[in-house]
């Protein structure tokens, strides 16, 4: 995936390298500033047509998302086909992409 290459070489360029556990703690920070534009703009739900959310927020979210896979070996773009597989066989069998656990 040319985006967690892009995200690699920024983290390198700028000597930004964390462990894992910092960089999904991270991840959960930024996805948890989508949380905040949503709730905001829905008026904490009693709006839900009027759901924000700042791109820059999902950039962050990415851009975390992206430097986990990369410091966890991962490659970003086999796991998000391994997701789809997942999805399209749930999809299959049981008509609904939402786990059965």
């Amino acid at each position: 995936m040319d985006e967690q290459q892009r995200v690699a070489a920024f983290v390198e360029e700028h000597g930004l390298h964390a462990d894992p556990a910092y960089r999904v703690l991270d991840l959960e920070s930024e996805v948890g500033e989508i949380a905040k534009d949503a709730a905001e703009s829905t008026d904490y739900g009693d709006a839900p047509g009027n759901v924000d959310v700042a791109s820059d927020e999902v950039g962050d979210a990415l851009f975390a998302l992206l430097a986990l896979a990369d410091s966890l070996e991962v490659d970003a773009a086999a796991a998000l086909d391994e997701a789809l597989a997942k999805y399209r066989d749930r999809l299959g069998e049981t008509g609904s992409a939402a786990s059965g656990e």
